[in-house]
């Protein structure tokens, strides 16, 4: 049996013929950019983030550098960001001016360690960014506490947690601002790139709008230089299309995800993901801990069962990093947890018969 790590192809083939028709539409009436599927797609998302405002645009990683330049960071300004994320999260604070502080992560959850955090503020520290890294939200109390009892900002990255939950709260619903990406390997995966940012300060909002557009709420006005990072009606009709359909597919992924757990529980060798009883994770990835982590992986593509790596190399040794001086151990939980993480088939078309060849052929192989 062939296992894909993900399954793109079955997803769209659900939804084709809804997001076709659009498609057609736009393509009769050559309304490529903004109009009535971009603002659609706002008010749809900010409605189901439960948030006054969402302002589409080209990218996750341009959604956080515009929520970073809104917030005026200048050169010097301190963002803390956990060490284990893509590198887009730290990127965009160095894009919009700022300079990145790394610090480590929980060894359960995965998550931004709060007590790392608060351990890195210095009088440039600006503000602090969790990570809901594969889909389960950070410790948002702990943090936001921290954030006010220093004056700092929280901004969400989302980028895998779209509709997640913590204490009945949504993602997006508790920094000053939130990113998520619409890469298409996410939850709700644009057919191309595209990202949004949900907020709850219009002011935060109407800035970022202008940003996205060269600076400007007027055609040729322009209030300050910003950048070319709009939203295409495209993307943003497929995005509509799909969000009908996330809640219905992050349920999938939290079927899959106990299914997984139900059939792996007590083997010897095979860590599964904590889950915080107070989230409602959203099964971005499903990642778990084996020793001989690559050497596993092998076997299991030879099983026909492909895996993936999130991620294999802590942020601090990544060569764009070099500059910063922290070499190996300054992170220990991440450089640990990076050897041993190993990511399995999620999406949510995965069938039980797949999800039970993926068990079995994984419980083979590290027993072997």
């Amino acid at each position: 049996m062939q296992i894909p790590f993900l399954d793109l192809k079955a997803q769209h083939a659900s939804v084709k013929d809804e997001i076709l028709p659009q498609w057609e539409e736009i393509l009769n009436t050559a309304g490529f950019i903004g109009g009535k599927h971009v603002a659609g797609l706002e008010q749809e998302l900010a409605e189901a983030c439960e948030v006054k405002r969402c302002v589409a645009v080209s990218n996750g990683t341009d959604a956080l550098q515009f929520i970073f330049e809104a917030l005026a960071l200048k050169p010097g300004d301190e963002v803390i960001v956990p060490v284990n994320t893509f590198i887009a999260t730290s990127e965009a604070v160095t894009h919009a001016g700022g300079r990145v502080v790394f610090v480590d992560m929980l060894p359960d959850t995965y998550n931004i360690d709060p007590a790392c955090a608060e351990a890195a503020i210095t009088p440039k520290t600006k503000g602090i960014v969790p990570v809901h890294l594969y889909g389960q939200m950070a410790d948002m109390d702990s943090v936001l506490d921290i954030a006010k009892r220093h004056n700092l900002w929280v901004v969400e990255d989302a980028a895998q947690a779209h509709l997640a939950e913590y204490k009945g709260r949504k993602a997006g619903t508790m920094g000053v601002a939130t990113e998520f990406s619409f890469y298409p390997g996410k939850n709700m995966g644009a057919c191309g790139d595209a990202g949004a940012i949900v907020t709850n300060d219009s002011s935060l909002a109407d800035t970022i709008a202008m940003a996205r557009d060269h600076g400007s709420a007027k055609k040729y006005c322009h209030d300050f230089e910003g950048h070319n990072g709009r939203c295409d009606a495209i993307q943003a009709a497929a995005l509509r299309v799909k969000l009908k359909h996330l809640p219905a597919w992050n349920e999938s992924r939290r079927r899959n995800a106990g299914k997984y757990i139900e059939l792996l529980s007590g083997t010897e060798g095979i860590v599964l993901p904590a889950v915080r009883q107070d989230c409602l994770p959203v099964w971005h990835l499903f990642v778990i801990q084996v020793d001989n982590r690559d050497a596993v992986a092998d076997a299991l593509k030879e099983r026909g069962v492909a895996t993936g790596l999130h991620y294999p190399v802590p942020l601090h040794l990544q060569k764009a990093y070099a500059h910063l001086g922290l070499s190996k151990g300054a992170f220990p939980v991440a450089e640990r947890y990076a050897e041993r993480l190993l990511s399995l088939p999620m999406f949510p078309e995965l069938t039980e018969e797949q999800i039970a060849y993926v068990c079995e052929s994984l419980k083979a192989t590290v027993k072997k």
